[in-house]
């Protein structure tokens, strides 16, 4: 949610993991001549106040054209291209050339080769400046932030006041030829804008390594039905075979690449495929099979397989092992309560995230709540899947300490104090993503207790439920479910929070979901968080809470629409993203393991299998 990435000027992603191209490669002397890692965004050059630059040296002694990796919504512009022996003055420009957008193919992506004439000195430090003038729509000059390698120069006048030298992003460059464009299909060309909104179309994977791949890649290509085996345009297959680290291109008959889809192909078949329509089914297989690639083999779960998003969030992992749990994955689903159960704090807390190895945060953002609810549901659902009580009840310390915090927390009003949300912004005043999580675990953890002859426990935490049921009755319910108890905090969807199948829904619920997904829709058929919710694109979670809640409650017909805005909204590859943006185009990151695992819940409760209410 908000917060998973995070802009810094023209920055336009933090860290990312994946990695296509090779890395850059030191020559002979001082020389460093190319950098070819692509995978992520990093700056915005289409501005009259904006451009990049990247310094670099060479033992090429000539230099014949420079190349570069861009990312264009742009329909026409001149890429201005210079190589300067001073980063900040344009009179110390070497060579010049400008290049014509439209005549590139306008909107589209990959490598640019820019054809230049000058003597480089072996010993000199240069920079290539590039920026876009005349342009209509956003042009991204790609890069990593991984590795080694020079540093780039962001030029943002509003931000920086001007260049600004950055040592851990390194900008996409060659000197002279680019190594293997055509034969890896990354040189530049058209896509439409519908393409571009994604930063990662779709996965490749294996047991042990996934690959994100962009719109580039994705272009033109399927999956292989029911496998991560990618058809390309020309029919070759591409994927990554067993232990390898990096995809490969094979033909047509490849015997591997065969027995990769028989192997995904069998583990649908061992489980559950939800959906009664073929689109629906099809849709199910894939969002299983990127939730298998997006699941560590340790069971940390990634949100999603690109940059910030690159984490283990419980409240994801969560929802991911009950959609797995409810499809028939159980020892899946179990790894990934282990997991969580392994990264719980001292004080019976969770990290709003970790990184998937399980070391710890990886930054200061604050701790959230809601995970203290989030964990002991899925724990339960598991047990009500046909899940091992002996291995649950491995697990019931870390529910315990879970509970014991979430009923320490109510304060007199029965409600948790303020604290981060869904959002993954503070409040003022208690919120209702906090405090209906919590009930949902505080009635999942009381029925775990009985099963498991804990009395005590379960007639704790049954009085800590019950005064948080009349504490959300008594405010959130007095104002309409608002996103805080703060009249005039405007509604928000984490009102489904409170239905089926986290709680047993409360009088009136049936018409706040009904006027909170009203006031909440935008024109392109998608739902925001909430009413104070700033930015246009809407999300796709929040648009499946209405979804899940309305399979539970009775209303079939309103959960199968949004299923179907859903199913129109894939990227090309039928990843399920993150955001859809104004014009209806899938935005952010795909696939997106929260949504995956949404939908797979509604189908499985639009399939008539009623996913079970924890009651207490």
């Amino acid at each position: 949610m908000a917060g998973r990435m995070r802009r810094c000027g023209a920055v336009l992603s933090a860290a990312v993991v994946l990695v296509t191209a090779g890395s850059g490669v030191a020559h002979a002397a001082e020389g460093y001549d190319r950098q070819l890692d692509h995978g992520s965004a990093l700056y915005q050059i289409a501005a009259p106040d904006h451009g990049g630059a990247q310094e670099f040296s060479t033992d090429a002694g000539r230099l014949t054209s420079v190349s570069v990796f861009l990312v264009s919504k742009s329909t026409v512009g001149t890429v201005d291209v210079s190589v300067r022996t001073a980063v900040d003055d344009p009179a110390s420009a070497v060579a010049t050339a400008h290049l014509d957008l439209a005549g590139l193919g306008g909107t589209g992506s990959g490598w640019v080769r820019v054809p230049l004439d000058a003597t480089i000195p072996p010993d000199v430090t240069h920079y290539l400046a590039v920026s876009v003038s005349g342009a209509d729509g956003s042009v991204v000059w790609q890069g990593s932030t991984t590795g080694s390698g020079l540093a780039s120069w962001n030029y943002d006048a509003p931000y920086w006041g001007g260049w600004h030298r950055e040592t851990a992003r390194h900008l996409a460059f060659a000197v002279n030829d680019v190594a293997d464009c055509a034969a890896d299909n990354t040189c530049f060309r058209h896509l439409p804008t519908s393409d571009l909104s994604v930063y990662t179309a779709g996965l490749l994977g294996n047991a042990d390594h996934v690959v994100a791949l962009s719109p580039l890649e994705a272009a033109g290509a399927a999956y292989v039905p029911g496998s991560d085996v990618l058809r390309l345009p020309d029919g070759r297959l591409r994927y990554l075979p067993a232990g390898a680290a990096a995809p490969v291109t094979v033909p047509a008959d490849d015997p591997g690449a065969a027995a990769a889809v028989r192997e995904s192909r069998a583990w649908l078949a061992a489980g559950r495929v939800p959906g009664r329509t073929a689109r629906d089914r099809e849709m199910s297989a894939r969002a299983l099979l990127d939730l298998r690639l997006l699941t560590q083999p340790n069971g940390a779960v990634a949100a999603a397989w690109y940059g910030a998003w690159a984490y283990s969030w419980p409240r994801d992992a969560s929802f991911v092992s009950v959609a797995l749990a409810r499809t028939g994955h159980l020892a899946e689903a179990y790894r990934i309560l282990r997991f969580t159960a392994g990264t719980q704090r001292a004080d019976g807390t969770w990290d709003a995230r970790t990184t998937l190895d399980g070391a710890g945060p990886p930054d200061d953002r604050q701790w959230q709540l809601d995970g203290n609810g989030w964990v002991p549901w899925a724990l339960w659902q598991w047990v009500r899947a046909g899940g091992d009580p002996d291995d649950a009840r491995a697990l019931y310390p870390t529910m315990r300490r879970a509970a014991d915090y979430a009923a320490a927390s109510l304060d007199d009003r029965g409600l948790p104090p303020a604290s981060p949300d869904y959002w993954e912004i503070g409040t003022d005043a208690p919120n209702l993503g906090t405090a209906a999580p919590l009930l949902a675990g505080l009635r999942s953890a009381t029925d775990l207790a009985r099963r498991y002859g804990r009395p005590d426990d379960a007639r704790r935490w049954q009085r800590a439920a019950d005064r948080l049921s009349d504490g959300i009755a008594a405010t959130f319910g007095a104002n309409g479910y608002q996103r805080t108890i703060v009249d005039g905090s405007g509604l928000d969807s984490a009102v489904a929070f409170l239905a089926p199948p986290f709680t047993v829904a409360p009088r009136g619920l049936d018409a706040a979901l009904q006027h909170s997904f009203d006031a909440l829709r935008r024109a392109n058929g998608g739902v925001v968080p909430g009413e104070d919710w700033q930015h246009a694109a809407t999300w796709t979670p929040e648009t499946m809470f209405f979804a899940l809640a309305w399979s539970g409650t009775g209303r079939r017909a309103q959960a199968a629409e949004l299923v179907d805005w859903l199913a129109a909204h894939r990227t090309v590859l039928g990843a399920l993203p993150e955001q859809v943006d104004e014009s209806g185009h899938p935005s952010s990151v795909a696939p997106l393991a929260w949504t995956d695992s949404l939908a797979l819940l509604t189908l499985t409760q639009l399939d008539g299998h009623r996913i079970p209410v924890p009651r207490g």
